[in-house]
């Protein structure tokens, strides 16, 4: 899982070096109907998960674009490699005993963690 990564150059780069890792993989935005985003909870996509850095200013989060869920898989359709763009899953985790940040981006931080986790054990 890669996480804590924004905007379009960011992306690029990250893209870039995986293609050495994987030259003949190509990244894809991991569907809904993905076993990832409800092997546990039931995983709302359009939540996004902020870091604490673009919550700074009160309103709505202030990130550099909207939240993307892209993956590489192997060739049984299994994740091998969870890009989280756009989004700070380990503030929402880091920051959870903390009241200035939102509850319900923490609630999705650890629901998306806790999938992770559950289908790298099973799959």
């Amino acid at each position: 899982m890669v996480d804590d990564f924004h905007g379009e150059y960011e992306w690029r780069y990250f893209e870039t070096v995986m293609k050495r890792v994987f030259p003949e993989k190509q990244f894809v935005d991991v569907p809904e109907s993905d076993p990832l985003m409800h092997i546990f909870f039931d995983i709302d996509q359009s939540v996004p998960i902020p870091g604490d850095r673009h919550l700074r200013f009160g309103g709505p989060p202030q990130m550099q674009g909207p939240p993307h869920w892209r993956a590489l898989y192997d060739d049984k359709n299994r994740l091998i490699v969870m890009a989280n763009h756009n989004m700070d899953i380990g503030d929402g985790w880091e920051h959870a005993d903390d009241p200035e940040y939102p509850l319900p981006y923490t609630k999705a931080a650890y629901e998306l963690g806790v999938n992770y986790v559950i289908y790298a054990m099973t799959h």
